[in-house]
């Protein structure tokens, strides 16, 4: 019976050896994030909203940011080399909001953008945020591509100018349709009219502007999106904006008066009024492809935008459309999340709760916050932080098991000789029952290698529907099955100098660290100096730190395995430091 379900648990592992594993990559046989890209010379380019700086960044700014860090590093692991992926980010710098920000400050508005602008640039730094571009929308190139697509736009027809009203939210900075606007009481117990959606004060308004024919684009943004599920990710976003086109698209007013507002672009030939801060701040999406100059044309039908929930609107059917009228594609892909609470609550000022994302590196280390952010923020909905929360999931995951497991097979008492064992097929054969010692491979063990051998193609296609903490949630489970393997087996009982002892031994820590391995290189751009540590203390060199040539565990699979007796980089001590002190006892126990 237990051959059987040995049998059955080997699956894909069934078969002539020869004719099933001439190439390691046949076991995953996955496509890299931006796949639809191979027909643009194989480029790709990820962006971050640019964040406005009428306030400090928070952790809701910096999850953004490591959401497109992430998928930008893990597609560079398939097509290396920098060229061919670029990843931009950057400060939103114009609009009503500015100039009200820094008058409030007694500030030019130019000198709080260099201020503000400063401090979201040196919080990517330290994250590690490695972007290929930093666009501020005062920069002379943003302006120049403003203007000209400005200038396309008016050229086809699709800008007029005319009496403009509505509800206007100075704190969103847009238009409001009436069935958006509602009536709240305030401390006065007056009934003022707010926007629906963000609880922001409106006013009626009423001006001359200049007025973009949105309207006739509401059934190209329809076919648009019915012609491809996957360009707004992930899915109740897209079915929200389909709904949100079932409904009348009215024209919009795509510029305000200079009189009102003068911290802005002035509209080209027209210095009465001001470029609306929503169509100067999406051309910078252009602008860090070098729009207008022919070369943007090979890189934009390559773009992804990542982009919170509060923005959907703006980039998914005002920007599409502002495309489609300058005679552009829309984004390739929009990758939309959800927001951050602390402690079940939003973050305000009033509240005292904005948590300084600065302080949580500082305190969880860069590779843990980004870690914990990565993992438990999941797009569909809200998630929420405290910081128990992180120093659990932390010591569990990364100091517990992911260094604990590192610690245990590299430690002198288990692999005195400092070396990748040797793998020994008699002892772990790929089917069962063929020469294996009695009672010693189990179908746990089966099921580990089938585990570990399916985890990049999993991981790849997490990735590929911006799922990056289900990734991470298939490399924990993978770590706790190493761990119980090692568990199961207590290389720790056993003994080198014993000639039946020494094969298996050798074996189980082969296996061990062919997952750790795999683990590293998946973790690479989520932890990447953490990853980093573990493959070096592994001996994996950085050319054999890829994707495309990822192979695991290849001598179970009648292949030479290049590590295998290769020594093993220097101990640099633990991979992760507990953070709850009060339990390092077990770190220090797994080393030994």
């Amino acid at each position: 019976m237990v051959l059987v379900s040995v049998l059955g648990l080997l699956g894909r592992f069934q078969g002539s050896r020869v004719s099933r594993l001439p190439n390691c990559r046949r076991l995953y046989g996955s496509s890299p994030v931006g796949a639809r890209d191979e027909v643009h010379n194989g480029r790709a380019c990820f962006t971050t909203p640019i964040f406005y700086v009428n306030a400090a960044p928070h952790i809701g700014h910096l999850y953004s940011a490591l959401l497109a860090d992430a998928l930008c590093r893990y597609r560079r692991l398939w097509v290396p080399g920098a060229a061919a992926t670029r990843f931009s980010t950057g400060t939103d710098e114009h609009g009503l909001k500015i100039q009200q920000a820094a008058a409030a400050a007694r500030l030019a508005p130019a000198e709080l953008c260099d201020r503000v602008s400063a401090q979201f640039q040196q919080l990517f730094r330290a994250a590690g945020v490695a972007s290929t571009d930093f666009i501020r929308t005062t920069e002379p190139r943003h302006r120049l591509a403003v203007e000209h697509f400005w200038e396309v736009l008016k050229t086809r027809g699709l800008l007029h100018k005319g009496l403009y009203e509505g509800w206007y939210c100075a704190s969103d900075e847009c238009f409001l349709p009436e069935a958006k606007v509602t009536l709240q009481q305030g401390t006065s117990g007056d009934a003022h009219p707010v926007s629906l959606e963000s609880g922001h004060p409106v006013s009626w308004t009423q001006e001359e502007n200049y007025i973009f024919r949105l309207s006739q684009f509401r059934e190209p943004l329809q076919r648009w999106l019915r012609d491809d599920p996957q360009a707004i990710t992930p899915e109740p976003f897209h079915r929200t904006v389909l709904q949100w086109l079932d409904e009348e698209l009215p024209d919009l007013s795509v510029s305000r008066r200079s009189s009102q507002l003068h911290w802005g672009i002035p509209v080209p030939g027209d210095d009465s009024q001001t470029v609306y801060v929503w169509l100067d701040a999406l051309v910078n999406y252009l602008t860090v492809l070098g729009y207008p100059d022919a070369e943007f044309r090979s890189w934009w039908p390559t773009t992804s935008h990542v982009i919170g929930k509060d923005i959907l609107k703006f980039h998914a059917i005002y920007w599409p459309a502002l495309l489609l009228g300058a005679g552009l594609s829309p984004p390739r892909r929009i990758y939309v999340h959800s927001h951050w609470t602390v402690s079940g609550q939003k973050m305000s000022k009033s509240l005292g709760n904005v948590v300084d994302p600065s302080s949580c590196l500082d305190r969880y280390t860069v590779d843990g916050f980004r870690y914990f952010l990565l993992r438990q923020g999941v797009p569909n909905w809200d998630c929420d932080y405290y910081d128990e929360k992180v120093v659990k999931l932390l010591d569990s995951e990364l100091a517990d098991a992911l260094g604990g497991l590192l610690n245990r097979c590299t430690a002198k008492r288990l692999n005195p000789a400092g070396t990748y064992p040797a793998f020994c097929t008699a002892c772990f054969p790929s089917k069962p029952g063929l020469g294996a010692p009695s009672g010693r491979v189990q179908a746990e063990d089966y099921a580990l290698v089938k585990a570990v051998s399916s985890l990049p193609k999993q991981v790849a296609h997490h990735y590929d529907n911006f799922q990056i903490y289900k990734a991470l949630e298939a490399v924990s489970i993978c770590v706790r099955q190493t761990n119980g393997f090692v568990q199961r087996h207590a290389p720790w009982k056993l003994n080198w100098e014993s000639p039946v002892d020494a094969p298996w031994l050798g074996t189980v820590l082969h296996v061990a660290l062919e997952c750790l391995r795999i683990f590293g290189t998946l973790l690479q751009p989520v932890t990447p100096t953490l990853a980093d540590k573990l493959l070096s203390r592994l001996a994996v060199s950085a050319t054999e730190r890829g994707l495309r040539e990822l192979c695991f565990l290849p001598r179970f699979f009648g292949q030479p395995c290049p590590f295998e007796g290769r020594q093993l980089g220097p101990d640099t001590g633990l991979l992760f430091p507990r953070l709850d002190q009060s339990r390092t006892w077990l770190v220090k126990a797994s080393r030994t």
